[in-house]
């Protein structure tokens, strides 16, 4: 199978199935005429204003407007004034929704990820295509749904008692 850029219809569906289907994909940067291309293995979702750890649990700001576009876009934000944190919008126009890559390739940690990557804050906002010299790749790869581990989502204790404790993190277990 040729490589095949995930195209908009991907991330217009719910952030659960977005979620999982990540996993085993390649995020791919074009850097200074170089393309370096990470398994995605690490993913967490925020969806909707009912999720307390999401940024839009209390309604739409400038800083997480791009939340609620129809998904394929970046939502990429800075966070402990020293990391910027790589999402991906998914699911309807109007519903908040995004999954944070976390890890990828042997990179874990969002802000490792970003970092090595050189993404930042002027990727916000924008669609995920080649032309944005960021994009998200099916290399043809399978992930059996038994291959993925659920757990709860990282720093998020904020968030109270039950937020904190869903299992919004997945993790591909076998590399």
């Amino acid at each position: 199978m040729q490589n095949k850029v995930l195209d908009k219809s991907f991330f217009k569906k719910d952030a659960f199935f977005v979620a999982e289907n990540l996993l085993g994909k390649y995020l791919v940067r074009r850097y200074r005429k170089k393309e370096i291309a990470l398994k995605i293995n690490e993913v967490e979702i925020y969806d909707g204003f009912e999720d307390k750890a999401s940024h839009a649990s209390k309604g739409k700001t400038k800083r997480n407007a791009p939340m609620f576009n129809e998904g394929g876009v970046f939502y990429v934000y800075l966070i402990y004034g020293m990391y910027d944190m790589l999402n991906v919008v998914c699911g309807k126009k109007g519903h908040p929704s995004a999954i944070l890559i976390r890890g990828a390739g042997k990179l874990n940690g969002p802000g490792k990820l970003t970092k090595f990557l050189k993404i930042n804050r002027s990727f916000n906002g924008k669609k995920i295509k080649k032309k944005t010299k960021l994009w998200i790749e099916d290399r043809g790869e399978v992930v059996s749904k038994k291959d993925i581990k659920k757990t709860p989502r990282i720093g998020v204790g904020y968030a109270g008692e039950i937020w904190s404790k869903k299992l919004l993190r997945y993790v591909l277990e076998k590399e």
